[in-house]
């Protein structure tokens, strides 16, 4: 696909360039049709009067350039003066060593073009004449043809490539309904609904993007224009319109367009003052959009990440040129649509795309197996600086632990590893007991009536992943104003159970994490049954996606009064309502009191 990208380019080129102008103009011919004016007058209008603009606004351009080249010779002193202050004096050490280099060049220059000692002997006086005549070539003064066709040569093929591209873009905006169709055709009837979707989706990001490109630039230009204005230099509109202009091509457009009133400061001011603040202008202009306001708004936009943004301009300018850097974006764009709508490409959207490589949850495991407890708590803070506390239990820790348990019973998670994770999960827990707490205090007092009657008995079925999930929905419950009591693993059958006396008003909240999670359920449901049969047990394996009915059926004979698969359901079944939670601040406001997250009997 590279090689027909790169071989093809002199075709691709133009037809890139026309779709790209055919998003832009497409708005303008679907108005006009509105006002009853056929398809093909309403294009060839629109392309008329956007040639004429923009042949308007170049000629003001070029005639204003000539203005300020034809004033340059006045300011020859100003230009003398700055050249001279730049020479380097001989004193110091940058200048001895300037000089050093000069006189070295010299030296070589001057070995270089001594000739070698005259041969002596007969065939030295035959070969070596005495005088040797000087010959220069003269051509012959070129016909009015030639000169007319070396003037016009660098400007043929610039003209070719615009009148292609008008051609095509003529075409494409006229028959854009059958070509769609066409390619609707050629991608199968079976995949109306993923090309469509597809095409959609290009179509706005692109526009999107351009329009983005065009409000960026010319509010660029205009802060540019402003600022020459207040320096002084002459002609600020003229490189304000310039600078919005050159900024269609990445990086490089606003370097060129810089240095234009630059030189024009140089040569206008006698002190150093104004070039330095033209400089400096442009420069933090430059910064503030490429690096603040650019890769906010078109990687939001656009879909694709700031960094896929720079390797793809390198690679099309590689690939095409100029016209590759102005258009990289554009073609990336429908790259990554491609790679979002086509399994086949889904790579790409995952190298160039803007969405997270990995989930939270994901990321938050991988970070815990790095033992990075840094960037853990950074996945945590800035999931739950956008969620609430449930959500960061429901969403991400607790399909974390389901990844560690599922590699644990692989036997593919080390014992120093898993130590780490646990106690990372447990500190977490911990830093967020004392809002959990604080939260519980103040739904008492407000609403007296929200909590049930009886108690809530968190237990863990098997092991430590199971006592964590556990102590998180304790802490939940109290959050919500339920008397709570979290128990250890261990604990089912002991003595502990039996000094809290669980009652008919009670409820156990049995927790258990996947994949070996319903024998270890089972097991302590038909114990707590056999020992309290007048309690109600609540079994939570979360994560499960099976269907519901065949996993009440592994509980037989004795089911539980209910099974949950998630936290918000197990509240909900509780009586607390999963929004009754509140806020409880970040972790980050948390740290200066740490209450332990499991409550020992």
């Amino acid at each position: 696909m590279i090689a027909v990208l790169y071989l093809a380019r002199e075709i691709l080129i133009p037809l890139a360039l026309a779709i790209t102008l055919t998003l832009v103009l497409t708005p303008a011919v679907g108005w006009l049709q509105k006002l009853h004016i056929g398809r093909f007058p309403g294009a060839l209008l629109v392309i008329v009067v956007s040639m004429a603009a923009v042949g308007g606004i170049s000629y003001v351009i070029f005639n204003q350039l000539v203005q300020v080249a034809t004033e340059l010779p006045s300011y020859q002193e100003n230009i003398d003066n700055k050249i001279r202050a730049l020479r380097m004096r001989d004193t110091g050490a940058l200048g001895r060593a300037a000089k050093s280099v000069q006189k070295l060049g010299k030296e070589l220059d001057t070995v270089q073009d001594t000739p070698p000692p005259p041969s002596s002997g007969r065939a030295a006086r035959i070969n070596t004449p005495a005088n040797p005549l000087p010959v220069q070539v003269i051509e012959a003064p070129p016909s009015a043809l030639t000169y007319l066709r070396d003037l016009t040569r660098p400007f043929l093929a610039p003209l070719a490539v615009l009148g292609i591209v008008l051609v095509f873009t003529l075409f494409l905006l006229v028959e854009e309904a059958d070509l769609r169709n066409r390619l609707f055709r050629l991608a199968g009837m079976s995949r109306l609904n993923v090309m469509t979707q597809a095409l959609d989706d290009a179509t706005k990001r692109v526009s999107r993007y351009l329009m983005l490109q065009f409000l960026v630039n010319a509010g660029f230009g205009v802060l540019c224009g402003l600022g020459l204005y207040f320096i002084g230099v002459p002609y600020a509109a003229l490189w304000g319109t310039v600078a919005a202009l050159f900024r269609i091509v990445p990086y490089i457009g606003s370097v060129v367009a810089g240095l234009l009133p630059l030189v024009l400061s140089l040569a206008v001011f006698n002190n150093w003052l104004q070039p330095l603040l033209v400089f400096a202008l442009f420069t933090t202009l430059e910064v503030i959009t490429a690096n603040l306001l650019e890769p906010r708004l078109y990687g939001s936009h656009t879909g694709i990440s700031s960094l896929a943004l720079l390797l793809t301009t390198v690679f099309w300018a590689a690939l095409w040129g100029p016209v590759g850097l102005i258009l990289s974006t554009p073609l990336t764009v429908c790259v990554v649509v491609l790679g979002r709508h086509v399994p086949a490409l889904s790579f790409l959207h995952i190298l160039l795309g803007d969405q997270p490589a990995l989930e939270p949850e994901a990321h938050l495991y991988q970070r815990l197996l790095a033992m990075d407890e840094q960037e853990a708590r950074a996945v945590i803070e800035a999931y739950r600086a956008e969620n609430s506390l449930l959500q960061l239990y429901d969403a991400v820790i607790l399909p974390a632990l389901t990844l560690a348990e599922q590699d644990r019973h692989k036997g593919a998670l080390e014992s120093e590893r898993e130590e780490f994770l646990f106690l990372s999960l447990r500190e977490v827990l911990a830093e967020y007991s004392e809002s959990a707490q604080n939260a519980s205090v103040e739904n008492a007092a407000q609403r007296p009536d929200l909590a049930a009657p009886g108690r809530m008995l968190c237990l863990p079925a098997h092991d430590e992943a199971d006592e964590i999930a556990a102590a998180m929905l304790a802490q939940l419950l109290e959050q919500g104003g339920q008397a709570t009591v979290s128990f250890p693993v261990g604990t089912s059958s002991g003595s502990m159970l039996d000094l809290v006396a669980p009652t008919a008003n009670d409820v156990f909240c049995i927790s258990s994490i996947p994949p070996f999670a319903f024998s270890h359920a089972r097991t302590l449901n038909r114990q707590l049954r056999a020992k309290y049969p007048q309690t109600k047990i609540l079994i939570g394996v979360w994560g499960f996606t099976g269907e519901m009915e065949r996993a009440l059926q592994r509980f037989q004979p004795k089911r539980p009064d209910k099974f949950v698969t998630s936290l918000a359901e197990a509240l909900e079944y509780l009586g607390v309502d999963p929004q009754t939670p509140s806020d409880g601040g970040s972790s980050a406001d948390s740290h200066q009191g740490l209450e332990p997250a499991l409550t020992e009997v």
